[in-house]
């Protein structure tokens, strides 16, 4: 079995309206020096798989078809062997 994390955050060219309003939020609160901010999905489950390379197969699927828009989203992702 293993752990998947995944970080699935927009492209660098995609605006990011919850990244502009955490800037804005910060600006009001006197943090002036937040710049360029991001807001990305972090995401863990469990593949109950023996094979680490079908397991990231099922990963990477799962990522394309559900968890990340194609689009306008990149993703990555990490294994980690449960005992």
């Amino acid at each position: 079995m293993y752990k998947a994390t995944v970080i699935i955050k927009r492209r660098p060219k995609i605006l990011d309206p919850q990244g502009k309003a955490v800037e804005q939020g910060a600006k009001l609160l006197g943090f002036n020096n937040v710049k360029a901010t991001r807001i990305g999905k972090y995401i863990e489950f469990f593949v109950d798989n023996k094979e680490k390379a079908s397991a990231e197969e099922e990963v990477k699927l799962l990522c394309d078809k559900l968890l990340a828009n194609p689009n306008m989203e990149d993703f990555e992702f990490t294994l980690e062997e449960v005992k």
